[in-house]
């Protein structure tokens, strides 16, 4: 996924095409495109046979977002160093850190006449490891520039609100994203690659995509419309001149247009730029899990329920709103609120829209079994926080290489008459160092694995195992026991939440011998 700096282009808009009418159908069994069943008739009144007027309206709102920076990065050391060579190469430490000038390039839009301007928070973010920005310049289309400040900015939305001091400005109001239908024309302007002024036009391709992008925003309104690279904080125009979308990102192999674009709903982004302009900050619920994923069709074989509807729990944070609530690994939350978590409504976006204080109503399954639990949330934390919570190194699944104990596996007893193709032993502190995992983690470590399994070709000697189908397995005896009442359940696999390295936890399905 790519960034694309720049007002974005947002979808075809041609008023030639044929407007469909559909009737209603005959019967159950009757086919959706069935003879008669689809009319071709005249656009319906309004739509435009040009985008010209709209356009002219529009594009005076539109802006050009370009900052200045200083990208500081320090010189490597001279391998020379101490040879007849080394004066060539900048002295002893490589010489003094490098220090250079940096630009980017970006769009925005006028929303009131006096110089509220909306982008994306990357467009006026420093470009590089080492970047300062040292000034924001905001350019209309009549070339005037002028100097902006940043009244507010969210990494975690992609959004930002920037101020020139002009009055008498044009602009443009956002309008009701919610509305918005696969289909429909969109429009859009922005200046791609440099280029002022460029107007571009499509369909919605999809609403509430979910672009993989993790977090509680994750929810874009995707586009064929040509975005390129500096058309971030461009406006998405529906065919009413309404801004419905901020457009932010595209998918591309080769850093060019593809035709699959995505903007920040005007619903997002609206509520979000509204608080900046009245001096707010973004506060948003957290309620202190990892996520395991969305329940797909392993996961669903797995734990013997629907598929796509609730997200796994990976973990709990041991003083966090989630443990207090009395929620565990392993559980599968389906609603909050008494809204079903779906792909398209993640958890972490339901649970973001909770104000910090109040309490989120979860609806659990544990072991198959529904329950209830009260959470208050709170304040969630800083992206840079979060980013820490999930990153983590690898192993060479070893054991016992501290040598403070003996814990490398005795008689390895083979693996193939096991009902999953692993043998596990006890985790202790040692091997807990060893594999990489903190010395408080408890469950049990793979010593062998049977080739022949299907958990050969997703686990190895030196993963940690804490838990089968939320069950807590601390023995070789609980693994097998839990296995075994899945298998008695008629489940054809188990999900496995696994550790590899601190605090990395993901669940992994594993099919039953």
């Amino acid at each position: 996924m790519r960034y694309a700096y720049a007002i974005t282009g947002a979808l075809l808009l041609s008023g030639t095409a044929a407007t469909m009418i559909y009737q209603p159908q005959a019967s159950a069994q009757t086919a959706q495109n069935e003879p008669g069943a689809i009319q071709a008739a005249a656009p319906k009144a309004g739509a435009p046979m040009s985008f010209a007027d709209m356009v002219a309206k529009l594009q005076p709102a539109v802006v050009n977002i370009s900052t200045k920076q200083t990208i500081v990065q320090p010189q490597q050391a001279n391998p020379f160093q101490g040879t007849p060579f080394g004066d060539l190469f900048g002295g002893a430490q490589g010489g003094a850190p490098v220090k250079r000038e940096g630009a980017s390039l970006g769009s925005g839009f006028l929303i009131s006449h006096d110089g509220y301007v909306v982008t994306n928070a990357h467009v006026i973010s420093p470009g590089a490891r080492g970047a300062t920005v040292n000034s924001i310049a905001v350019t209309l289309s009549n070339n005037k520039e002028y100097v902006a400040r940043v009244i507010g900015q969210d990494r975690e939305s992609d959004l930002a609100l920037l101020k020139i001091d002009a009055t008498g400005l044009p602009f443009v109001r956002f309008g009701d994203s919610g509305g918005a239908r696969v289909g429909d024309w969109v429009l859009a302007i922005g200046e791609p690659f440099g280029l002022g002024g460029t107007v571009t036009a499509g369909i919605i391709s999809a609403i509430n995509r979910v672009t993989g992008q993790g977090g509680a925003y994750d929810r874009f309104i995707q586009t064929d419309a040509s975005i390129n690279q500096g058309n971030s904080g461009g406006p998405m125009f529906d065919l009413n001149g309404n801004v419905i979308g901020v457009n932010s990102q595209i998918f591309s192999q080769s850093g060019g247009n593809i035709g699959i674009g995505f903007a920040i709903p005007a619903a997002t982004a609206k509520p979000i730029i509204e608080t900046f302009m009245k001096g707010g900050t973004i506060s948003r619920g957290y309620l202190g899990v990892t996520l395991g994923g969305a329940i797909g069709d392993d996961q669903a074989a797995a734990l013997g329920i629907a598929k796509n509807q609730g997200e796994l729990i990976a973990g709990v944070e041991p003083s966090g709103p989630a443990a207090k609530a009395g929620l565990r690994a392993g559980d599968v939350v389906t609603k909050v609120n008494g809204v079903a978590v779906t792909p398209d409504s993640t958890l972490s976006y339901l649970v973001s829209n909770v104000k910090p204080g109040q309490t989120a109503r979860l609806d659990v399954l544990r072991n198959g079994r529904p329950t209830t639990l009260s959470a208050t949330v709170v304040a969630r934390p800083a992206a840079d926080k979060l980013a820490a919570l999930v990153n983590g190194g690898s192993d060479d699944g070893g054991f016992g290489k501290d040598g403070d104990d003996d814990d490398s596996p005795a008689a390895i007893t083979p693996a193939t008459g096991n009902v999953l193709g692993l043998v596990v032993q006890p985790l202790t502190p040692g091997i807990a160092r060893a594999v990489g995992v903190d010395a408080q983690t408890q469950g049990v470590v793979i010593a062998a694995v049977d080739p022949g399994s299907d958990a050969a070709q997703k686990l190895k000697r030196g993963d940690v195992v804490s838990a089968v189908n939320s069950t807590p397995v601390r023995t070789q005896a609980e693994l097998t026991a839990a296995v075994n009442a899945a298998k008695a359940a008629g489940r054809p696999q188990v999900l496995l939440l696994v550790q590899r390295a601190s605090p990395v936890k993901a669940f992994v399905p594993v099919k039953i011998k």
